[in-house]
């Protein structure tokens, strides 16, 4: 009798393995009719009667065993009822396996709604552009490796045409001031009150915080960027308290550095471990923490700390940059998209995760990066309730890093880039902007979402190098 012909009998996957050894036991006994005590040695009639009333075997020689194993397995799915919840989505410009890693993530029982953005394509459990409530609990995976990965704009007071005189003078600042990669710190560490804040509220973090002191200051690797670039408004704006007009501007992208990947990876490992193991291969990196344990607790203020803590890396680097150039800033505007925040939707509290998502609630500025040769919005909520007041992080990807590095060199990018008035000092053909979606039509699909107040136009650029090779 196979696995197959056992679970048409109502013997769920995970005891199979009970059944069998059972059957090989009573098989090689010779058990007579009465220590059957199922219909003789009938045994496609005993497992029938065992799947329906485990209780009454548990005692027994030989099925014994297989009885507390589809009790236990009861007790198990009583703890886990799945289910399935709908969610909208905006754009359609996306990859199927975003909406398969959407629709597990809706079959969580502790998931009370979601919405999938424009942006969105395939991540690590959560998808790229997802975004998701759930009841007193936090998904470290839904949040991501890079905790709090953040967007800063800086508005400088230099006129914008100095980009243009005096390009050598703009890299030399981004050369000079920042610095990218793994692992990647300050040849002498930078300072900021986010050190003087506690950093012993979890192991990790207590003993991360050396690491976290020498990187502070800087960028990963991926898609992360310094750049300069022009911000165009049509219109007075009165959130950013400037003019119509063009303005020289500084904009990145980064986290919480590798601080923030060890804090995922420690919390991660214990939610997964939690999930019952026929649910193990589903569920994988959703695996979810319960707010009122002290594994919950201790994420909460890790992440939190994360949070101040990537903010921290974004204001050092606007600080050492905008000195080294002589500049002043004269507005900003900044907002985490890889995050989780405690918020009422639907008259109830629940834990929002925006994985690669910006919040957008009414009157919420926040910024939305194009690619390195297209532009960047900086935009205002509308407090739309069922995108969970959310929208795009990014035009987001329709290519994958392996795909990019097969179709482009970085030659061939730089070039292009060249012929387009864009500078590149440093980057990789994985982050080629034909990796991307068109943002134009990401920001089409979310115009119920946000309204767009400035854009911004890359056009001295420094990202992480990849080691692509640089012929063509």
């Amino acid at each position: 009798m196979n696995a197959r012909q056992l679970q048409k009998l109502g013997i769920p996957h995970e005891c199979v393995p009970f059944a069998i050894t059972a059957i090989q036991r009573i098989l090689a006994s010779n058990a007579s009719s009465e220590e059957m005590e199922g219909g003789g040695k009938n045994i496609k009639k005993s497992l029938q009667a065992i799947s329906v009333s485990p209780e009454e075997f548990q005692s027994h020689t030989y099925w014994g065993e297989l009885a507390k194993a589809l009790i236990d397995f009861r007790v198990e799915d009583a703890k886990l009822p799945l289910q399935s919840i709908d969610y909208p989505t905006w754009g359609e410009q996306i990859d199927q396996g975003a909406h398969v890693q959407m629709r597990v993530a809706c079959e969580l029982p502790i998931a009370r709604a979601a919405a999938l953005m424009p942006d969105a394509h395939v991540g690590y459990g959560l998808p790229i552009g997802g975004v998701l409530a759930v009841e007193n609990a936090v998904i470290p995976y839904a949040v991501g490796v890079d905790i709090a990965c953040r967007m800063k704009l800086s508005v400088l007071d230099i006129p914008p045409n100095e980009m243009q005189k005096q390009p050598h003078r703009f890299e030399d600042v981004l050369q000079r001031g920042t610095r990218f990669g793994i692992g990647s710190q300050h040849e002498t560490p930078q300072d900021h009150p986010v050190l003087d804040l506690d950093w012993s509220v979890t192991r990790i973090t207590r003993e991360k915080k050396d690491i976290a002191r020498k990187q502070l200051g800087t960028s990963g690797s991926g898609n992360h960027f310094v750049e300069f670039g022009t911000l165009t408004l049509s219109e007075p704006s009165q959130e950013l308290g400037l003019e119509t007009g063009t303005y020289t501007a500084l904009l990145s992208h980064s986290g919480s550095r590798g601080t923030g990947a060890s804090v995922c990876s420690v919390y991660s490992n214990i939610a997964r471990s939690l999930i019952p193991t026929r649910h193990a291969e589903k569920f994988g990196y959703l695996g979810w923490l319960s707010l009122d344990t002290q594994a919950g607790q201790e994420y909460w203020e890790a992440m939190s700390l994360m949070g101040h803590y990537a903010a921290a890396n974004h204001d050092v680097i606007h600080r050492l940059v905008s000195k080294l150039l002589g500049a002043r800033v004269i507005s900003s505007v900044e907002n985490h998209h890889n995050f989780a925040w405690k918020e009422t939707h639907q008259g109830k509290q629940w834990v929002v995760h925006r994985k690669g998502a910006t919040p957008a609630g009414r009157g919420v500025l926040g910024v939305i990066p194009g690619s390195m040769s297209t532009p960047g919005f900086v935009v205002r909520g509308k407090g739309n309730a069922a995108s969970l007041q959310s929208a795009s992080h990014g035009a987001g990807r329709c290519m994958s890093r392996t795909q990019a590095k097969q179709k482009y060199t970085w030659k061939s990018v730089r070039n292009l880039l060249s012929d387009q008035g864009i500078r590149v000092i440093s980057a990789g053909a994985d982050e080629a902007p034909g990796a991307y979606k068109d943002i134009h039509s990401v920001m089409a699909a979310q115009h119920d979402l946000v309204d767009v107040l400035a854009r911004f136009d890359p056009k001295i650029v420094k990202m992480c190098e990849d080691g692509s090779p640089a012929e063509d």
